[in-house]
């Protein structure tokens, strides 16, 4: 007979007056490893919060952690996303700190934050550098944690986890951020841990997973289903309705050239990031980013966006105006829509879904003014055409993840931009989510809108991609078009 590991009985959870588990039942056996799946939204990450304590629910939870397991008798839960301080031990961020506060030591760096969690949990580092060294962390000993990227911030979130070894492991999102060559060094690493008795729990929809897994499960209607492999439901088809009419306008270009970057170099100290990249992007091109972790996209993407300090000191022209001939950086923005982790993390949580689809205006992070009647119905218009019409006065930060991005989505194009810079937008996504997102993209960009995409995942991409340019430690790797023709 199996020996009860998890025992879970008539769980249930409300949210606002909404049911999100209904007498939930669970059973883990000792030595299984799960994968909770589904749609987003479905209650799964506060099925992982209420099992390791951090939120409360009526119902029955036994965890039967083995007293005589060297492995720490705790569950561990790793977030989709890793939440910080500052050395004051406050977290009130905003988004361009990370590129302003290279000089100003605001943040512990890794070193120090992984000094730190050994000692609170009595650990010795040195088990600690073969983790660094496989998921290629190891460089980024002195990076303050404010510096990082949401790939490297899940990677530190990962070696403290599989540092640690708790009995029980549930991570949120895994995959989010990771490369591929990350992702699969990562699998490795959970089969490793679950050979030393470390159950898993993995919260995610990705198909390449460690061979240690063994069952799945996902939430319907608030109750646990035990489902085969790759056979988890994601959700009912979601159909496009007609296009706003003022989105089926082009843009109103300011010039035909974007992006124009030559020998640009990004160094912090005696650490160069970006060296000696030539790039040009056209009005009405859709490019695809790509690069490991660390490779120096989101860098990249900080001259376009304007926000990086250095981009004065290098030849760099954005929309046909050399940066630092006189324009804010407010000037730049207004041609700019962008989504990134980061972006999503530091958004005003107080602002609802209209407020923050509206604030795309205006380039804020929340509404602070009253729209006038003409913008007022274009948010409307967005708004029914996302599919948000019930959701409109409910906080941004309450909806389902997938929801989120659309919310974000919306705001990008509200004001028609030139660009739409696109950083990793359906991480955390399921995969009806993913497809439903990339199609609202390959629509809103069939205006002639000029678009930037990075994604790690070659199946998860918009159809309309016409180029790709690949980074590797900093320098262009690769330039080409679609059908791989090498241009530069």
């Amino acid at each position: 007979m199996k020996e009860s590991f998890v025992s879970i009985k008539n769980l249930n959870l409300k949210f606002q007056q909404k049911a999100v588990l209904r007498d939930l039942n669970w059973a883990i056996n000792r030595g299984e490893n799960w994968v909770l799946g589904g749609a987003s939204g479905s209650g799964k990450t506060s099925l992982a919060k209420i099992i390791s304590g951090l939120q409360s629910a009526s119902g029955d939870i036994n965890i039967n952690f083995d007293q005589t397991s060297s492995l720490p008798a705790e569950t561990l839960f790793v977030e989709s996303w890793y939440q910080f301080k500052n050395l004051e031990g406050v977290a009130n961020f905003y988004y361009q700190q990370r590129y302003t506060s290279q000089q100003a030591k605001e943040t512990l760096t890794v070193h120090a934050e992984l000094v730190s969690y050994g000692k609170e949990k009595g650990l010795h580092f040195d088990q600690v550098e073969p983790i660094l060294e496989a998921l290629g962390f190891a460089t980024f000993a002195s990076s303050q944690l404010i510096e990082l990227s949401s790939g490297e911030h899940k990677k530190l979130q990962l070696v403290k986890a599989l540092w640690l070894k708790p009995q029980l492991l549930i991570i949120d999102q895994p995959y989010t951020g990771l490369d591929a060559a990350s992702r699969k060094n990562l699998n490795i690493l959970l089969d490793q841990v679950a050979e030393e008795s470390v159950q898993l729990i993995l919260i995610c929809n990705d198909s390449e997973l460690p061979t240690c897994i063994t069952s799945f499960a996902e939430i319907i209607d608030g109750n646990l289903v035990q489902v085969d492999a790759f056979e988890s439901s994601t959700g009912a088809e979601n159909h496009l309705g007609e296009i706003p009419a003022f989105l089926k306008e082009s843009p109103v270009y300011s010039s035909q050239n974007i992006v124009k970057m030559v020998n640009v170099n990004i160094s912090y100290g005696e650490k160069q990031v970006l060296k000696n990249i030539n790039w040009e992007v056209k009005a009405g091109e859709k490019w695809l980013l790509q690069g490991h972790n660390g490779s120096g996209k989101s860098t990249l993407l900080s001259l376009v966006n304007g926000d990086h300090p250095q981009s004065y000191a290098n030849e760099l022209y954005l929309f046909g105006n050399r940066r630092g001939s006189g324009e804010s950086i407010w000037d730049i923005k207004q041609h700019i829509g962008l989504i990134s982790p980061e972006f999503h993390w530091y958004f005003d949580p107080t602002a609802t879904v209209w407020q923050s689809i509206a604030s795309g205006f205006y380039d804020t992070v929340g509404l602070f003014q009253q729209l006038p009647y003409t913008k007022s119905t274009q948010v409307d218009e967005l708004v029914q055409y996302f599919g948000l019409t019930e959701n409109k006065n409910e906080l941004l930060s309450a909806l389902p993840l997938g929801k989120q991005r659309l919310v974000l989505l919306a705001r990008t194009i509200i004001k028609n931009p030139e660009l739409l810079i696109l950083d990793e937008p359906c991480q955390g996504l399921d995969q009806q989510q993913t497809k439903h997102f990339n199609q609202l993209v390959d629509e809103l960009c069939s205006n002639g809108m000029t678009l930037i995409y990075v994604g790690h995942f070659e199946s998860q991409l918009p159809t309309c991609i016409e180029k790709r340019i690949l980074l590797e430690k900093g320098e262009v790797k690769v330039v080409e078009s679609l059908n791989t023709e090498i241009l530069s």
